[in-house]
């Protein structure tokens, strides 16, 4: 990330061969090249990637509001929606406070 951001203290992160601003269809064709090229099925997008990314800061045990900054919400339930894994069973409540519960540690 550093290299594509170098000293660069505003302005666009994807440019075009050109210098200019990638538009969204230009980094949507990308990513979908890209999977295609990896042999991913399932149709990708820049903003699937983002999901991917929120979900997988909180799956590794990254504060809901760290993750929330970094995603630019103004609202954690925002970031909670955009968690791809938030209706998984091993992350609900229940499965952390049984084992404190139970008198396990």
């Amino acid at each position: 990330m550093r290299s594509a951001v170098a000293d660069r203290q505003a302005g666009p992160l994807l440019l075009t061969r050109t210098g200019g601003r990638m538009t969204r269809g230009a980094a949507a064709r990308i990513v979908t090249r890209l999977a295609v090229a990896a042999g991913i099925d399932e149709h990708l997008t820049p903003h699937s990637l983002r999901h991917s990314v929120i979900t997988a800061a909180l799956n590794a045990g990254v504060a809901l509001r760290d993750v929330q900054e970094f995603a630019r919400h103004a609202d954690p339930r925002t970031t909670i929606r955009d968690d791809r894994a938030h209706h998984s069973p091993d992350r609900h409540a229940s499965y952390t406070v049984m084992p404190y519960v139970s008198g396990a540690s």
